[in-house]
């Protein structure tokens, strides 16, 4: 696998991190946009929010002069505000959407500008299985996660002839913080309903985010490829 500047947004902790952390592993150049906290032991951590356009702006100056420019953009970060409709509030809506599809689009964009003038880059959007199977409560969190395949697919068709590929990644339940704390009966519950029986561990996710950003997977573009023991086959 040729040698890259990696950017990952949201790479200070979960699956954001452990991506960073083996792209490192495979040798690459990686950098992290964190809003609080630090990276991964080896990578450029930049302060930047992907709801501030001002804010990435900087942070891709500050890469570039570092590490050259971005050749493989890995669009993570996200938030939750998980209710029911009823009681969902239009902040609730649009700051999700903000934060997980137009922070995408803000990231991507940026990026984009570097990879046009290599003729080569590889975008990979990180989705989620809620995007394609729906979750009652996450109205918002599964629009801008089933939002990230069209745009996927749009950049396709736009880039693609450029060398650059788009690929969308669908993570199911992962071994995270947010998990460890579930009740273990609720933990229980999901778990019955994933075919492998099992949470995946953030390293399955980011071995797939590094294998479709490498040269073996230079023809793969505009897929979505779940990482989810089979939650949501047929989706």
């Amino acid at each position: 696998m040729t040698a890259r500047t990696v950017l990952i947004t949201g790479g200070n902790r979960g699956i954001g991190r452990a991506i960073a952390e083996e792209f490192i592993a495979q040798g690459h150049r990686v950098a992290v946009t964190v809003r609080s906290g630090n990276g991964p032991t080896g990578a450029l951590a930049v302060r930047a929010d992907v709801t501030d356009g001002a804010s990435l702006d900087a942070a891709f100056v500050e890469i570039e002069a570092a590490l050259g420019p971005v050749e493989v953009l890995v669009a993570n970060a996200g938030i939750t505000r998980d209710t029911l409709l009823l009681r969902m509030s239009d902040e609730d809506f649009t700051s999700v959407l903000d934060t997980n599809l137009t922070g995408a689009f803000r990231v991507v964009k940026r990026a984009s500008k570097g990879m046009l003038k290599a003729r080569f880059g590889r975008i990979v959007l990180i989705s989620s299985v809620v995007g394609l199977y729906g979750s009652a409560g996450q109205v918002n969190y599964a629009a801008s996660k089933s939002a990230l395949i069209g745009m996927a697919r749009s950049l396709t068709r736009e880039l693609g002839s450029r060398g650059i590929t788009s690929n969308v990644i669908a993570p199911g339940f992962i071994e995270t913080e947010m998990t460890e704390v579930l009740p273990d009966e609720q933990r229980t519950d999901y778990q019955k309903a994933i075919p492998l029986g099992r949470f995946a561990t953030a390293t399955e996710v980011a071995k797939v985010v590094t294998w479709l950003a490498g040269d073996d997977a230079g023809y793969i573009s505009g897929a979505v490829i779940p990482v989810d023991g089979g939650l949501g086959m047929g989706h």
